[in-house]
């Protein structure tokens, strides 16, 4: 047999390895995708909570309490999310921590994440005291 009619009908030591590159290939993309959703969804909650911060602190900023800015950050914010703050020298803090689990859907074991935001305003000039 001539190399010609070897290379016509393929190496018989060859069959085969593109489907075993497959099968060791094909799982590692799909728990890249996995873990890719779920960065996603931690960054998307991570925008929740700063978000939510920031409209708690523009609230006791503006003079309302702080039951009524903790109601505007909860409408914002992940569920399960935990708002406090602070106040000092005319300058108001809301800080907003949420423990954040994968998703079901995801079918893929993977860890809780804390994230937390904090926000920081000036209070406006007439706003009454509220903390």
């Amino acid at each position: 047999m001539t190399a010609q009619d070897r290379r016509r009908r393929g190496d018989s030591q060859e069959r085969g390895t593109v489907t075993a590159e497959a099968a060791i290939v094909l799982p590692v993309i799909a728990a890249f995708c996995l873990v890719l959703v779920w960065m996603v969804s931690l960054g998307i909650s991570e925008v929740l909570t700063v978000d939510a911060a920031r409209d708690a602190a523009r609230a006791v900023a503006r003079g309302e309490d702080q039951a009524s800015a903790t109601r505007i950050a909860e409408r914002t914010a992940p569920d399960g999310a935990v708002v406090s703050f602070a106040q000092s020298a005319g300058i108001v803090t809301a800080t907003v921590s949420v423990r954040v689990s994968a998703p079901g859907w995801l079918l893929a074991p993977m860890p809780a994440v804390t994230l937390g935001s904090s926000s920081t305003v000036e209070v406006e000039s007439g706003a009454p005291p509220t903390l």
